[in-house]
Formats: C-alpha cells, sequence, structure tokens
C-alpha cells in the first residue's frame, strides 16, 4: 500500500475523472490538477472531451438497462468492453491534456449506470438496496497501468443511502456561497439540483433527483428525426406545448415523492414513451418535442416549490449538464425562477459539459485521502462514509 501512502502525502495531484450518464452517448473524460481535499480544495481543468460510444455498443448498453431486455452473459462481457472504452479516453485525454501516462496520479471512473434500485428491499431477511455500473475500474487499472477508483454508489447503499446523487459533494465544496442562496442544477440524462443555503455547512445541504431532462429528449429526436439531441432546443422552440399532455406527464407519482429520491430510466426513460406517443397525429412532432423539453423546466421548478422554497428562497440557478445547451430549457428556467437568475456555471469558471466527470475526480481524490464524500442529509444514508473501491 506504498502507493496510497505516497498519494496522501501528495498536495498537488494530476487526475483524470470520468464518467458516461443515463443517456449511455460516450464518456466525458476531465484531466485536473487538484490540491488539497475536504473544503479546502483547488481544481484546474487541464483539458476535456468527450468520446462517443459506437452506436451498436450504446444500443446493447441501452438493451441491457432494463428488466426482460438483458442477459447476464451480455452484462458479464460489457462489463468488460465498457472498462477497455474508459481506458481509451484516458490515453486520449492524456494525449490532448499534453501528460504522460505516468505522470498521472490516479482516475476516478463513475462508469456506465446500467440499473439503479435505490428502494430499499425486504429479501431473505435483510433490507438491500441495489445498482450496477458497468466498466469494470480494475480493467481500467491495469490497462492504463494509473491506480484507479471506481464504483462510488455502493458504499452509501451499503448503510441505508440511495447511492444518488452524488454530485452533491462537488457542488457543497467548489459552489457553496457565503452571500446568495444557490440551487445548483445539473440537467444530465436525469435532472438533479443541489440546494445551498448561503454559508452552508453540510448537514443543511439537499439535493435529489428532480426528474426528467435530455433522456425523453432525446428519444423523441432520434424516433422522429433520427437525431442524437435537440441542438440549441431548435426543435422545441418551432413547436407549441401541448397543455393537456403536461398535465399528464406531471402526474407521474414520484413527483410527489419527498426527498431523499433518486430515479433514472426505470422511471423516466422508454417506458414513458407510449404516453406521449398517444398524441402523435394529434399533434406535430414540433409540438410534441417542445412538450417533453416543458417538461424538464416545470418539473424542476415543481420540485423546488414543493421542497426547497420553504427553507431556502432561491437567489441565483447555476446550471450545468448538455441540457444548459438548450435555450427552450433556459428560457423557461429564467422565467420559472424569476427574479433570480438562471446562469450557465461557466460563471463561475466551470464547464457546463466537464462539471461531472471533474465531480468523480474530487470523489476519487477524498477516497484517497480516507474522507467520506457521501452527503447524508442528500442520499438518506445513516452516517458518512468513504466511497469507492481502490484498484492498484
Amino acid at each position: 500500500m506504498s502507493k496510497l501512502s505516497t498519494l496522501q502525502k501528495k498536495r498537488s495531484k494530476l487526475v483524470v475523472g470520468m464518467i458516461s450518464g443515463t443517456s449511455a452517448d460516450g464518456i466525458d473524460a476531465a484531466l485536473v490538477r487538484i490540491d488539497g481535499s475536504g473544503t479546502s480544495t483547488r481544481i484546474v481543468q487541464i483539458a476535456f472531451d468527450s468520446y462517443q460510444y459506437p452506436p451498436e455498443l450504446r444500443a446493447l448498453i441501452l438493451d441491457n438497462s432494463l428488466p426482460g431486455t438483458g442477459s447476464v452473459d451480455l452484462l458479464c462481457e460489457l462489463n468488460v468492453l465498457v472498462a477497455h472504452f474508459f481506458a481509451d479516453a484516458v490515453k486520449k485525454i492524456a494525449r490532448k491534456g499534453r501528460v504522460a501516462l505516468a505522470d498521472i496520479d490516479f482516475i476516478g471512473s463513475h462508469g456506465q449506470t446500467v440499473h439503479h434500485l435505490p428502494i430499499p428491499k425486504k429479501w431473505f431477511g435483510k433490507v438491500i438496496r441495489s445498482d450496477l455500473q458497468i466498466g469494470d475500474p480494475s480493467t481500467i487499472a491495469k490497462l492504463t497501468g494509473i491506480l484507479t477508483v471506481g464504483d462510488f454508489r455502493m458504499g452509501d447503499m451499503a448503510v441505508g443511502g440511495q447511492g444518488a446523487p452524488l454530485v452533491p459533494y462537488f457542488d457543497y465544496v467548489m459552489l457553496r456561497s457565503k452571500t446568495k442562496n444557490r440551487i445548483v442544477l445539473n440537467l444530465g440524462g436525469i435532472a438533479n439540483f443541489t440546494a445551498l443555503p448561503k454559508r452552508s455547512v453540510s448537514t443543511n445541504v439537499v439535493a435529489f433527483d428532480t426528474g426528467p431532462s435530455n433522456m425523453v429528449i432525446d428519444a423523441l429526436m432520434m424516433k422522429f428525426y433520427g437525431r442524437k439531441y435537440d441542438a440549441g432546443g431548435e426543435v422545441a422552440q418551432r413547436g407549441k406545448v401541448i397543455p393537456e399532455l403536461l398535465a399528464d406527464l406531471m402526474t407521474t407519482p414520484y413527483f410527489a415523492m419527498r426527498p431523499p429520491k433518486s430515479t433514472g430510466r426505470e422511471l423516466f426513460g422508454a417506458m414513458v414513451l407510449p404516453r406521449i406517443l398517444a398524441y402523435e397525429g394529434k399533434a406535430s412532432t414540433e409540438d410534441l418535442v417542445a412538450t417533453v423539453t416543458r417538461w424538464t423546466p416545470v418539473s424542476v421548478f415543481d420540485q423546488y416549490k414543493r421542497f426547497i422554497a420553504k427553507r431556502m428562497k432561491a437567489e441565483e440557478v447555476i446550471v450545468s449538464g448538455g441540457g444548459a445547451h438548450n435555450e427552450a430549457v433556459m428560457d423557461a428556467l429564467k422565467e420559472y425562477f424569476k427574479p433570480a437568475p438562471v446562469k450557465r456555471i461557466e460563471s463561475l469558471g466551470f464547464s457546463a459539459d466537464a462539471k461531472e466527470a471533474i465531480c468523480f475526480a474530487i470523489l476519487a481524490n477524498e477516497t484517497i485521502s480516507e474522507r467520506p464524500s457521501n452527503v447524508p442529509s442528500v442520499t438518506g444514508a445513516k452516517r458518512p462514509v468513504v466511497l469507492g473501491k481502490i484498484c492498484l
């Protein structure tokens, strides 16, 4: 364990953080320099890029993400195959950042989520919560020659947490404010936000998944237009919101559940499409995309009003993730949260696209430092715990 001891003594570390989200469109990789740990953490982003999966691989991942559509042999193989693509991403981002692999201290890899079951289940006299991330971190470590930390969610779930969201730790460490109540909103496949009261401490941070974001929009864009996403919200801006469809979508029971809570493809994936496609023929494809796009800001604001507004009035909303580039979403958020300004995270010096990858570099740094990095007030865990598995 001399490697760990050496890393713990280093003040400044070169780290790669990686994630592939619920949309399974590819791997985000960030090369960063991290100084310190905990609330004294400081970051410099050196390089960032996204590396797309081959379309056939993405289809395989999605097909194996829901009950009844996958198989145990394919999941075994995908666990290793995806790790090879993650290892390739490390090598590519190192070249982009003009650093040698041997100079990278460690990797933090979220992996690829294929299933998330945060609701406790009583089984054979035990109460369990479970989650499956593929992209084996041990394989990544061996293929790159770099110590890798991965599989962050299970430690939190073992002590009664939902294993998600994990990004609020980054939000608290890097984005808390002494002067403003902040909502930090991430729009990936799923939307989640972190409520950070001014002068916040870790125990008063509230965060949870608010519901749908890019996942359903992307599915409609692929079905109707053969495109992976609605660039800039162009299609949504041409359409009109269908009030009755939007009202129907907002009856989804998840919205009434009190936090801590988390969700994913299991609630806001392919199974929601029949409700939307029931309107096909009654409305234009632009109107359907516009309505599903509006579902994101409506549900975000609904969750803020239900669970946050009484304890904290938002004075600023900071947005990251792919949805931050969708002008239809951003315009609606600005209208709903007025007079609080809605800004992209670039205004605070971070990349909207790189944030989640950087988060897992930070989480890996906390693991190496033997610091807990779950937020029990967010996940519902019984206690703070050190997250992740360290693969030498």
